[in-house]
């Protein structure tokens, strides 16, 4: 290939590409002077949440009565000018406003928010102490609660989902979804920030988990890995299109078991107390203490290949 030939494939390749009529669907228009969401910013805000809910456990400070308020301090604080400017470029990214300047317009609401979630902390902190020792004592193999901080995947996704879920309450375009995602890459969790999930909550292993935007778990639920708790189908609006924002997906009571691979879709009620079987399909309402599992599989005997 000549260097003119490769000039032109390039050239035509560059033309191709900006076509606005290929790009249109998946292109942001950025203004100048409105920052944009940052994956490393949004990493180092779940660190440091981590850091003030489980002191000593994680960042490269020791734990001591007599320093904790003052690194205390210095987290909330780097949490504070972090998560302001996330949730200010949040707030841009969604914004179809045409007006020019609004990161200013913006940067005080965006400040205040960041104070209320930063406000919530201790609430997130008891929740998750619950968690913590809800898995602790639902699993034999946990040593103690320290094993289940440092290293199980639940604990990880539901950190996020309690911090996205809040954000989300406050408001909060975009970063929430950002902050559950980057858990299901981690962890295999798919916790949606917009679910509703009560306290001492306990995910085992974990890999394959699916709780849709409208779920409602209680409390005191487990569920194990490969578990989807999902919709049925998109009711269509009189154009086609699906209908979004209704509850779609289950509601599952209190001191409810369900085993890996179960699969319950549609909203529909578990009541509390009931035990769901591994890899059942549930699509209908279930009263409180049932229990729902496959049929007794049959022995059948193979000779000589026959019946393969």
């Amino acid at each position: 290939m000549t260097g003119r030939e490769f000039d032109n494939k390039i050239s035509k390749t560059i033309e191709d590409l900006s076509d606005p009529l290929t790009y249109n669907l998946v292109c942001h228009e950025h203004r100048l002077g409105e920052p944009l969401p940052s994956i490393p910013k949004l990493q180092r805000i779940i660190e440091l949440v981590r850091e003030i809910i489980f002191p000593g456990y994680f960042g490269n400070t020791s734990l001591r009565p007599n320093t904790t308020r003052h690194y205390m301090g210095v987290y909330v604080d780097e949490l504070y000018e972090l998560l302001s400017q996330e949730i200010l470029a949040g707030m841009c990214f969604e914004c179809i406003d045409e007006q020019v300047g609004r990161a200013k317009e913006y940067t005080i609401e965006a400040k205040e928010t960041a104070t209320a979630f930063i406000e919530y902390l201790p609430e997130i902190r008891r929740k998750l102490v619950a968690d913590v020792n809800a898995i602790y004592l639902n699993d034999p193999a946990a040593r103690n609660v320290g094993e289940v901080i440092f290293c199980y995947p639940a604990i990880r996704a539901i950190s996020n989902y309690r911090m996205a879920h809040k954000l989300l309450e406050l408001n909060v375009p975009l970063i929430p979804r950002f902050i559950s995602e980057m858990a299901h890459s981690e962890t295999g969790i798919d916790i949606h920030p917009r679910a509703q999930i009560g306290e001492s909550f306990t995910i085992d292993h974990g890999t394959g988990v699916v709780i849709g935007s409208t779920t409602i778990i209680g409390n005191n639920v487990k569920i194990y890995q490969g578990v989807t708790l999902g919709a049925k189908s998109f009711p269509l609006d009189e154009e086609g299109n699906p209908i979004k924002g209704i509850p779609r997906h289950p509601i599952v009571e209190d001191n409810v078991v369900i085993y890996s691979g179960a699969t319950i879709l549609g909203r529909i009620t578990i009541g509390k107390g009931s035990v769901i079987g591994g890899n059942v399909w549930v699509t209908q309402d279930l009263p409180p203490d049932s229990k729902v599992v496959q049929s007794r599989p049959k022995e059948i005997t193979f000779t000589d290949g026959s019946g393969i």
